[in-house]
């Protein structure tokens, strides 16, 4: 399935779609099935200690797949996560942005399974594995 959604139409989605995260959030590659992203990580999404905390972490996760499976169908947006499972590895490193690689595992009429590895931007291991599931809602005529 050819790309239905560049880059540029997925940031410019990303920010009328879901204001609350503009800004914060932008795609950087889009590929037939794989997708990077980054957190522009600032101070808001800082726990204790200095590190990037989990909801932030998950946050990224689940928009950067979610935007991985519009680029192969389009702008669905009440397409929806229905599982999700993130593997927190590694702390991340302070004051660098995060890096999300996500690629497609399946991509059906009703479901879509996607995987990412976050990493702190520099480094060669990732800080998360996760793994969602969505549901893609059937076509209006």
């Amino acid at each position: 399935m050819a790309l239905q959604m560049d880059r540029e139409r997925l940031n410019e989605f990303l920010g009328r779609a879901f204001p609350q995260i503009a800004g914060q959030v932008r795609v950087e590659t889009v590929g037939e099935g794989t997708m990077t992203a980054r957190l522009l990580v600032d101070d808001r999404h800082l726990r204790p200690g200095g590190t990037v905390s989990g909801p932030s972490m998950f946050a990224l996760a689940d928009v950067a797949i979610y935007l991985a499976i519009l680029s192969r169908i389009g702008e669905v947006a009440l397409a929806v996560t229905t599982n999700a499972s993130i593997d927190f590895m590694r702390k991340p490193e302070a004051g660098r942005d995060l890096l999300v690689e996500c690629r497609i595992l399946k991509l059906g009429r009703v479901l879509a399974v996607g995987e990412c590895l976050i990493y702190s931007e520099g480094t060669a291991e990732p800080v998360a594995r996760c793994s969602m599931t969505y549901s893609i809602p059937p076509k209006t005529a």
